[in-house]
């Protein structure tokens, strides 16, 4: 049994689980610098704060590294991150809204390109894929209509919002597939 140990083992679930654990509160993170940068950094005063606090408890943020994400936010570095919605229709034509966070307007917008592009898609005119949803502050955006999709679009689809859901800029993904 050379080479193999109770550590080793432990290590690399350990591993994998920090770095879960690390895309998780960076987009979480991101979250609560812009809506501290839009709204101010009282919770009371700023919902979409209040909302994006209690996703960051929810998701085992430290209070100290909330804290850290909400001066950084009413901060002079906070003017260099964006919110940007990309639009595209998936497999079985369900369409797909994406919402990224970025500092990088153009290298994002590249990454999203190439993303879509390794799977079929394309980015869809601004106000192509809106129009089937709708705002609201505590969902984000839900569908004003379904579609229904087969069992290997609905496959291909799932595959895809994974795909997209990993990338590090994006903070959202929604789509109207049912």
């Amino acid at each position: 049994m050379a080479g193999h140990s109770h550590w080793a083992g432990i290590k690399h679930k350990k591993a994998l689980i920090d770095n879960r654990r690390g895309k998780l509160w960076s987009k979480l993170s991101k979250g609560l610098i812009v809506a501290a940068k839009a709204g101010g950094s009282d919770p009371a005063q700023n919902l979409r704060l209040r909302y994006a606090i209690i996703d960051a408890k929810a998701g085992n943020m430290p209070k100290d590294t909330i804290e850290r994400a909400v001066a950084k936010g009413i901060s002079a570095d906070a003017a260099s991150l964006e919110s940007i919605t990309y639009e595209t229709y998936g497999p079985g034509g369900a369409a797909i809204l994406i919402e990224a966070l970025t500092d990088s307007r153009n290298r994002t917008a590249q990454e999203i390109k190439h993303l879509l592009t390794e799977n079929g898609l394309t980015l869809a005119a601004p106000g192509s894929a809106m129009w089937a949803f709708e705002k609201s502050i505590e969902e984000g955006y839900v569908p004003k209509t379904t579609v229904p999709l087969s069992d290997t679009d609905s496959a291909k689809l799932m595959e895809v919002l994974e795909k997209i859901d990993a990338h590090d800029d994006v903070e959202n993904v929604y789509t109207n597939a049912a």
